[in-house]
């Protein structure tokens, strides 16, 4: 019996270890310089790959209203101001790394993490649009 529950921890330590996921400072990062969407998108990506789809659709869906949110606290004011929206970027950064994170990847220093440059282009990709629409919309 006690040859079956070594056997079995030892399974449950090498599969853990072949995980390979998006790290906690990762998804803080593209939460704060992009928004809160993109870091959930990477955090929804980790959830779906140990098998929480549901928990990951809510994750993304909560961020999307948490971005609109943003949006609409950041537009309040005559002229809008830049740290708000970072403020409010770290804050949403923070619910996803230190709430959702933490709970589905406590142990996290046995895991390894994916590279970031894919998401990093596809982010950049997206964001210019925008940036040049500011640009010349002034």
């Amino acid at each position: 019996m006690d040859d079956n529950l070594e056997t079995q921890e030892k399974s449950t330590t090498e599969s853990t270890i072949q995980l390979k996921i998006y790290s906690k400072k990762a998804i803080w990062g593209f939460s704060v310089f992009f928004s809160s969407i993109f870091g959930a998108v990477l955090l929804m990506q980790n959830l779906k790959y140990i098998g929480k789809k549901k928990e990951s659709y809510i994750v993304l869906l909560l961020s999307i209203f948490y971005t609109a949110l943003t949006i609409y606290i950041v537009n309040i004011p005559a002229e809008p101001k830049s740290s708000l929206t970072l403020l409010c970027n770290m804050i949403g950064g923070v619910i996803l790394t230190e709430f959702v994170y933490k709970k589905n990847f406590p142990n996290d220093q046995n895991i390894e993490k994916k590279k970031i440059w894919k998401p990093l282009i596809i982010s950049v990709l997206i964001i210019i649009p925008f940036i040049l629409a500011l640009i010349y919309s002034k």
